[in-house]
């Protein structure tokens, strides 16, 4: 994905809000060989553009000057009511070096699981995105995660996840749950109440 940027000379909180008035929105990009540049950008082209995921999980080319360079988004900071972006990261990336980020998970085959097709479970997704490092060349959009196999009551684990190739997972202490199967609300309760007739029954 690709967007325009120009570099912006004056600063401070009242420039910022000047831009924003006319329709500008303030940035800055940093990293690399080169040094943290603010600069500026048309806000609607940036709000429809960080309303997709590909662009949160992308190696985007910004159009600098004239000069393109390529960029990781890194910080996006909305306004607390409105719709409006108030002011945004990028980070520069290096084809040889790599980039740490987080990409989100889609979860596919759920309705064919054992869990939800022979026991009715509902699947608790308790992560929706996963740290990752790799090459910029290497970035997926997102990472599949398959839950064909899961079992009534298991978990998915994300040392079960198959990373794409050129891609590891950055996992920060134990191995993160990512999705479980629960069983239907009610169930504990209608099973407990079967028993108590049994044993009703039985007396």
């Amino acid at each position: 994905m690709q967007f325009t940027a120009t570099t912006r000379s004056v600063l401070g909180s009242s420039a910022s809000r000047r831009l924003r008035r006319a329709g500008r929105l303030p940035g800055i990009v940093y990293g690399g060989k080169g040094e943290a540049l603010s600069i500026e950008l048309d806000h609607n082209e940036i709000y429809h553009a960080v309303r997709k995921e590909e662009f949160h999980a992308s190696v985007l080319e910004m159009v600098l000057d004239g000069k393109v360079e390529t960029v990781l988004l890194r910080a996006v900071q909305w306004h607390a009511y409105k719709p409006q972006v108030l002011h945004i990261d990028f980070q520069r990336v290096d084809a040889n070096q790599k980039i740490t980020t987080k990409v989100p998970l889609h979860f596919i085959n759920e309705e064919e699981s054992p869990a939800v097709k022979l026991y009715s479970n509902n699947i608790s997704r308790v992560l929706n995105e996963v740290e990752i490092s790799c090459l910029p060349k290497d970035l997926p959009q997102f990472i599949e995660v398959d839950l064909s196999k899961l079992e009534d009551g298991a978990a998915v684990h994300l040392s079960n996840v198959v990373a794409p190739a050129g891609v590891e997972f950055v996992i920060h202490g134990d191995d993160p749950v990512v999705a479980t199967a629960v069983s239907p609300k009610g169930a504990s309760a209608d099973n407990a109440e079967e028993s108590a007739e049994g044993e009703a029954s039985a007396e």
